[in-house]
Formats: C-alpha cells, sequence, structure tokens
C-alpha cells in the first residue's frame, strides 16, 4: 500500500462554496441582477435571451455557464429563439476559448435534475469546460481540489476581451 501523503491540500477559494448559506433566491437569477457590475459577477457576455458566465467553482480554467434569464428546470420549457441563442452563445464560447486558450476538446453539456447531477435544478443552464490532454490528474480524486491554474477575474477579463473583439468569428466569416 502506498504511503498517505500526510501534508495538507489547501484550495482556500472552496471555503465560501462550502461555508455559505444556501441562498433564498436563484444565484444565476440573481447574477444578471446584481449592483457589481458585469466584472465583478465574472459575466463574459450577455444576449436578448441568455448569458454567459465564468463558473465560480470551476473544473477547470475558461469553465463557463450559459444561462438563460427566464428561471426554468427544463429545456422543454424554453422557447425555440431562446434555446438557439443558448446553441449561439454556446458556439461562440466554443470558439473564443478554442482561438484564446487552445484546448484539445471541450465538455458541453446540461446536468438536469438532481439524479443527474445538477446542483441547482431549478434554472438550467449550459456548461462549457475546455479540456487539455492530462489535465485530469490525482488532486480532485485523493484531494477534494482542483488546480485552477489562473485566477478567475484574469480568465474572465480574457474571455470578455476577446469575446467583444470577436475573436474566433474569422473562420466563420470565410464560409
Amino acid at each position: 500500500m502506498a504511503a498517505v501523503n500526510k501534508r495538507p491540500l489547501w484550495a482556500p477559494w472552496r471555503i465560501d462554496f462550502v461555508t455559505s448559506p444556501k441562498p433564498d433566491r436563484c444565484f444565476l437569477c440573481s447574477k444578471n441582477r446584481r449592483f457589481g457590475g458585469d466584472e465583478e459577477e465574472l459575466i463574459i457576455s450577455k444576449g436578448r435571451h441568455v448569458f454567459a458566465i465564468l463558473n465560480r467553482f470551476p473544473y477547470n480554467s475558461g469553465h463557463l455557464m450559459i444561462v438563460p434569464y427566464k428561471h426554468v428546470g427544463s429545456l422543454m420549457l424554453l422557447d425555440k429563439k431562446v434555446l438557439y441563442e443558448l446553441m449561439d452563445m454556446t458556439l461562440r464560447a466554443q470558439a473564443v476559448m478554442t482561438a484564446v486558450m487552445r484546448p484539445a476538446g471541450f465538455n458541453i453539456g446540461f446536468n438536469i435534475g438532481a439524479a443527474a447531477g445538477a446542483g441547482l435544478e431549478d434554472h438550467v443552464h449550459l456548461h462549457v469546460v475546455p479540456r487539455w490532454a492530462g489535465d485530469t490528474n490525482f488532486m480532485p480524486v485523493l484531494g477534494d481540489a482542483r488546480v485552477v491554474p489562473q485566477a478567475l477575474k484574469d480568465t474572465a477579463a480574457i474571455l470578455r476581451t476577446a469575446w467583444n473583439r470577436k475573436v474566433g468569428l474569422e473562420n466563420k466569416k470565410k464560409k
């Protein structure tokens, strides 16, 4: 049997998640309505029906969520115009991250319902997680901690700047 590492693994940013009380209202709904502004709330872009926000407790650098403004727990309750914009913004997120962060792949998907792993069951949202070869290691398994190599505000600023400059759309226009 391998020796157990007795040194502590530190993930001090997780304490806010662990100790914060469950909000009375939906944190995704309140993100778009807070007075702190887009930078403070880590909002990358706002559309007519959906917005892109950096996940405050990411699985990887660049982990975004595409969120409808409408508070519903099922895709089946969204209008087609909302669904179309949700997918358009997802493609935009993937294009921006490909151009700026150069991931080797993506995990893109929904967790709908508690049985499917939804941490927030009542407000459907899509996760866009950039992936690199070798980014999964022992830390989540043994240490219950994730290694995210860049501060969230720095990642949000880079993605927001690229998004606003229309980075990633160059190849799309040529077609």
